[in-house]
């Protein structure tokens, strides 16, 4: 298979080369991948164009100035290697990541963080959705975590988007083993956080619930909040208990993999008659209408790149 058709199957950026994803390298002494001392964000590209990237890399460099993370490259920097490494992969709907590392330690031996070697790359692949499109109504479920809570997050800042999923994996594994598609996980308050990439809403009526604190505050999120003062929603952000979320007309995550994506069913709770409810639909469609919206979209160009391909 030639270069060009590999990166059609997932490309990445590193030291200013674009190459096939499968060939890129890290150190295995990389303290991202040592201690997870790392941070990410992910930019979805749906009909050739990024959509809200100048939001997610706005949180992008909040997270790195959280951790003291110093890459090395300004943010026009950032934005032209994640349109080359796009343009070169060909990809018009696409998943693509911007990562910061921590790095090797520039002097053997160290525990000081500051003494590595802080570095940038990107990766991408076809677009990735939390829930298929496809995937029947019957199986839009969530299980809700007995044996594991969120990290709280005067441990980890959840605004800072990260590697650790310890407490994801395990709410991932029970909730498979009970047959469920995916987990949310509560605080030790017993309120909804999130989820493994995505955050979580209710509906009363036309009130709309998410939770204030222990979740990332997601740029589907926040697009998700601003469509629903467009649809004259009444938005409460706070604490969420399990109790009110299950007595909820509709519930639905926010995602940046598939956008609004509605759940029927949560432990032996179904919601909507076990179908998508009116208003997660409603927003739904928004959601795709705004996402190739001018005002929210940086289309790439598929003829430039400035990096080189390997």
């Amino acid at each position: 298979m030639s270069t060009k058709n590999l990166l059609g199957t997932g490309a990445a950026w590193m030291n200013g080369r674009i190459m096939p994803l499968a060939e890129a390298r890290l150190p295995v002494n990389d303290w991202g991948i040592l201690h997870s001392d790392i941070t990410y964000d992910v930019v979805p590209v749906w009909d050739g164009g990024f959509f809200r990237l100048a939001d997610y890399m706005e949180r992008f460099h909040a997270s790195r100035a959280s951790l003291r993370l110093d890459v090395g490259l300004g943010e026009e920097d950032i934005r032209t290697a994640l349109h080359d490494m796009v343009a070169a992969s060909g990809l018009r709907a696409a998943y693509v990541a911007m990562v910061a590392s921590r790095g090797v330690p520039l002097i053997p031996g160290t525990r000081d963080p500051r003494e590595c070697g802080n570095h940038f790359y990107a990766w991408c692949v076809p677009y990735i959705h939390v829930m298929r499109p496809e995937m029947p109504a019957e199986s839009r479920t969530a299980w809700i975590a007995k044996s594991v809570t969120r990290i709280p997050e005067t441990s980890i800042d959840p605004r800072v988007k990260n590697y650790q999923w310890g407490d994801f994996t395990t709410g991932l594994f029970e909730a498979k083993d009970n047959g469920f598609e995916t987990v949310i996980l509560l605080d030790g308050e017993g309120c909804v956080t999130e989820g493994p990439g995505f955050n979580v809403f209710a509906l009363h009526g036309d009130r709309l619930i998410t939770t204030d604190h222990g979740a990332l505050q997601g740029i589907s999120r926040r697009t998700v909040l601003e469509m629903a003062s467009e649809h004259g929603l009444r938005v409460e952000i706070r604490p969420l208990p399990l109790e009110e979320f299950m007595a909820s007309d509709e519930v639905f995550l926010s995602t940046s993999g598939g956008g609004v994506a509605p759940l029927t069913r949560v432990d032996d709770r179904i919601f909507s008659n076990g179908q998508a409810g009116p208003i997660t639909t409603v927003l739904h469609q928004t959601y795709w209408r705004w996402i190739h919206d001018p005002a929210y979209r940086t289309d790439i160009d598929y003829g430039i790149t400035t990096g080189m391909t390997v």
